[in-house]
């Protein structure tokens, strides 16, 4: 049964929402302030942290900030309808998804489970892949850039597996959505593309400056071969 902490200061909300998690098949606990879940994301108990934004002490934007400094939890960000610059910076600072609030509890939990399902999922060893110098080890959810680690949140390690297992031919963003996300791609939808420049951030350049993450117009994203 996954455990699943939601950080919320809306006592009746979070009531509510756990309450279908736990009929839901999910075991869900709830903290009502930044600090408090901080702490409880950070304690190793949980396998998901659904985190409000607009929260007292401090927001769901910092919360966020010290749980990725310290662990890879994947985290699920409850945005208020139409914010988009919370939901953009959510993302960037390692966010897994988004819902907007106020949501329906059914469609929390199959987001829920699309990152759980994707996070958790363990595939029979089949060796890395390498891609110049890019080397993904689907087995063990790790990455190395010319033979140093790169420290990818359970989305974005997703998304350049994707990547790199369809090496030097675009990926349409549609199918990266729905793939690394489980679900589909909602128009004017950013995430993709937050995520995708997260990993250009973090990975190194060619040797000629370029990232190995390339746009390719109206196709998609083209991990590309040096």
């Amino acid at each position: 049964m996954s455990q699943i902490l939601l950080v919320d200061d809306d006592v009746e909300l979070s009531g509510m929402l756990r309450d279908y998690l736990q009929q839901d098949g999910f075991s869900a606990s709830a903290v009502h302030d930044g600090e408090a879940g901080v702490a409880e994301a950070l304690s190793g108990r949980y396998d998901l942290v659904v985190l409000d934004v607009m929260m007292p002490k401090f927001n769901g934007i910092e919360v966020l900030r010290r749980i990725r400094a310290a662990s890879r939890i994947p985290v699920l960000m409850l945005t208020a309808k139409g914010d988009d610059m919370d939901r953009i910076v959510g993302l960037e600072l390692g966010a897994d998804d988004y819902v907007p609030k106020p949501c329906l509890p059914r469609e929390l939990a199959a987001r829920l489970r699309a990152i759980l399902r994707r996070s958790q999922f363990v595939e029979v060893p089949s060796g890395p892949l390498v891609v110049g110098s890019l080397t993904v080890y689907p087995e063990q959810r790790r990455v190395e850039w010319s033979g140093a680690p790169v420290d990818l949140t359970s989305t974005e390690f997703n998304l350049l597996e994707i990547l790199a297992r369809n090496a030097g031919r675009p990926v349409a963003k549609g199918l990266l959505c729905e793939q690394a996300l489980g679900r589909t791609l909602l128009r004017f939808d950013r995430s993709i593309d937050v995520h995708l420049s997260s990993i250009r951030h973090k990975l190194g350049v060619l040797p000629d400056g370029r990232s190995c993450i390339q746009t390719v117009f109206r196709q998609g994203y083209q991990l590309i071969r040096e």
